[in-house]
């Protein structure tokens, strides 16, 4: 099993609602996906762009709270030669979405029709999320869903799972968390959460089996 932290002790609840990260798991999201036509498939000199310019880091300030407009001018500003690339990131941001993961999904569903809650507890930009959420009909299967980017704190930091946690009145050791970044799985263990870092949807399929859950 991926479960991060110790295993559950025999005392511990039973699993019985599963948290969901979206990026990487539910949902294929790449600005690269953008990029490509922007830099008329130079492969190596948009790596390098978005390694240098429009970075990871500078990303998750937005999925942490960070305007985009603020965003936008700040890099500009550092990178005026850059400027029509920087502001395609938010101009055409929805070139950055590709499709849902369908396995992953089916597993979802799965849950759904055995009548397990879902949660999806995702790092997203405020701005973005209700951009993205109309293209993803299965987001509206999960009982509640808690964006980073409204709290103002990303994953790993522990406001965004307490968050989730407060607002639904969930205990953490009844959850079993789920998301493709073993940093944030650990965060989750650290509260109490069952931890399942995400490679694929089978063996996603198989640690929820062995949580217990009713999938197969």
């Amino acid at each position: 099993m991926t479960e991060a932290g110790p295993d559950h002790l025999a005392d511990a609840p039973a699993v019985s609602a599963v948290v969901f990260d979206l990026g990487g798991v539910l949902i294929d999201w790449d600005p690269r996906y953008l990029y490509r036509s922007l830099f008329d498939g130079d492969e190596a000199a948009m790596d390098r762009f978005l390694a240098t310019v429009c970075t990871p880091e500078w990303n998750r300030g937005q999925d942490a709270g960070r305007p985009w407009s603020e965003a936008i001018a700040s890099l500009v500003a550092e990178h005026p030669e850059h400027a029509d690339l920087i502001r395609a990131f938010w101009d055409r941001w929805p070139e950055t979405l590709g499709d849902a993961i369908g396995p992953t999904v089916e597993v979802l569903a799965d849950l759904r029709a055995a009548g397990v809650p879902l949660f999806a507890l995702s790092n997203w930009s405020a701005e973005t999320f209700p951009i993205a959420r109309p293209r993803y009909s299965f987001l509206d299967w999960f009982d509640g869903i808690v964006i980073s980017g409204e709290v103002g704190a990303a994953k790993p930091d522990s406001r965004i799972y307490e968050a989730l946690i407060e607002r639904h009145g969930l205990d953490p050791a009844s959850l079993a968390f789920v998301d493709d970044v073993p940093a944030n799985v650990a965060a989750a263990a650290q509260l109490g959460m069952r931890g399942l870092v995400f490679t694929s949807a089978a063996r996603l399929r198989r640690d929820l089996e062995a949580l217990g859950l009713p999938i197969s």
